[in-house]
């Protein structure tokens, strides 16, 4: 395997660090890609909260009182 063409100059343990950055540079993006994908507002889980606060609220006779 010939390798990168143009890190013929550098020696082994500098491509391996260039290799390394390159990698680390990678897994952050996907890291941070995704945090920001999940973690940002769910449209359906707030469409649910508001229909359930719509929904008039029943009381049940059997239930004891909370008072």
């Amino acid at each position: 395997m010939a390798g990168f063409p143009g890190l013929s100059f550098l020696g082994p343990k500098s491509k391996n660090m260039v290799v390394a950055g390159g990698l680390t540079a990678f897994v952050s993006g996907v890291y941070f890609y995704t945090m920001r994908a999940v973690g940002g507002t769910d449209e359906l889980q707030m469409a649910i909260d508001k229909f359930e606060d719509q929904k008039p609220v029943k009381s049940d006779p059997k239930a004891p009182s909370k008072v």
